[in-house]
């Protein structure tokens, strides 16, 4: 059955949870196979500081420079994303994606290796921003938090699963094979999407044009604004702890091989059992003390990074991994629901803030964990969460 019917069956039947859960189901799936590269190169870091004979910060910045180009493209979803047709724009995107990641097996340089990142982000944040929009269009209002919640455990899954193939494929058959893998998953979400939604014609329904005077209002919004913060909060302090603690795993006292630092990702089971409650959360208790408590989480394993003990340090992982997904799935659905029109462009600013967080997280991280260690890096962190924090108190929906 295709996304759109299970929508439309859902919408005449809301107690047909079978269909409801189907419809949840296949978004986490599209999400899934949307950003599986983003993350999962992250995992093959020392591998990649080898192959490429850099520092540790330099191909940090390479490897998350994928970020700059989501944030560009999240520019062009929110002032042209009208534009294009939900369905065409997302398999285009997904199909054009799996080009630099092919690519990326014959990579020469960190240069050239950077600039097929970016490419990827580009691509990537088309296929992520037109998917958001798709989805707060096409689903009920009362019903989007799960939606979005959905989408983001597929986020979720994509960190796990995609750093368990990389891991288990470059240690199995190199570097080149695991980014081959990652070019037909690419393909097969284009399928996935071509088969599942429905194709909706330029300019129809709630596609409305996003000019620039309608985004300049969300960007002076001051809840709106807020909701962007959070969200470049959340991708900067979760790039500092994913990015950096790989050089930490990988030598003394831990000294994990490639199959086990792919194994130490099962850290992200839990964010995908907890993150589809985001939006019961957010039902039940509001968005402010929901992102307070998700936060508060991440921060808690702050300090059992630090330690010299790699159980307690998994315990740290895994609860910066629940209370960072737990928040994003929050901040993401908020500004959805927040903004009043041109949600197309509210999602593409989001999308923007969200990955210049990550780019600038991985550059004044990475620069933190060379000058003054993994203390250092785990400080700044901190200060990102924290900020988030200030920053949910200013969220409210009119």
């Amino acid at each position: 059955m295709r996304l759109d019917q299970v929508i439309a069956v859902e919408r005449r039947d809301a107690e047909s949870k079978p269909q409801a859960l189907w419809h949840l189901a296949l978004i986490s799936l599209i999400a899934f196979l949307t950003v599986v590269d983003l993350f999962a190169a992250q995992a093959l870091l020392p591998t990649l500081v080898a192959h490429y004979g850099v520092s540790p910060a330099a191909m940090g910045l390479a490897v998350n420079a994928c970020t700059l180009g989501m944030a560009v493209g999240g520019l062009g979803i929110a002032f042209g994303g009208y534009r294009v047709p939900r369905r065409g724009g997302i398999v285009l995107s997904l199909s054009l994606l799996a080009l630099p990641t092919l690519l990326l097996s014959a990579a020469p340089n960190l240069i050239v290796f950077s600039l097929l990142r970016i490419a990827q982000g580009l691509f990537m944040s088309a296929a992520f921003g037109l998917t958001l929009a798709y989805l707060g269009e096409r689903y009920m209002a009362e019903r989007s938090a799960s939606v979005f919640a959905a989408y983001i455990t597929g986020n979720v899954a994509s960190n796990l699963v995609g750093r368990l193939i990389a891991t288990a494929v470059a240690d199995y058959a190199g570097l080149s094979a695991a980014f081959a893998v990652f070019a037909l998953l690419n393909l097969s979400g284009a399928a996935l999407v071509y088969c599942t939604i429905e194709n909706i014609p330029r300019g129809h329904g709630m596609m409305t044009r996003a000019t620039w005077s309608s985004a300049i209002d969300h960007l002076f919004d001051p809840t709106l604004r807020a909701g962007f913060v959070v969200g470049f909060c959340i991708l900067f302090a979760f790039i500092g702890t994913f990015t950096y603690i790989n050089f930490e795993l990988v030598k003394p006292p831990l000294a994990l091989g490639m199959m086990e630092l792919g194994i130490i990702y099962l850290v992200f089971l839990p964010s995908i059992v907890s993150t589809p409650f985001a939006g019961r959360a957010v039902s039940a208790f509001g968005v402010q003390p929901s992102l307070w408590v998700a936060l508060a989480i991440a921060a808690l394993g702050l300090p059992m990074l630090l330690s010299g003990n790699l159980p307690t340090v998994v315990s740290g992982m895994a609860l910066v991994g629940v209370g960072t997904f737990f928040a994003q799935a929050i901040a993401t659905g908020f500004v959805s629901r927040a903004a009043r029109h041109n949600r197309s462009a509210a999602s593409g600013i989001y999308l923007t803030s969200y990955f210049l967080g990550g780019l600038v997280g991985s550059a004044i991280l990475g620069a933190l964990y060379v000058r003054l260690g993994w203390l250092g890096c785990v400080a700044g962190i901190g200060v990102a969460l924290a900020a988030a924090a200030l920053f949910t108190a200013k969220l409210r929906l009119g």
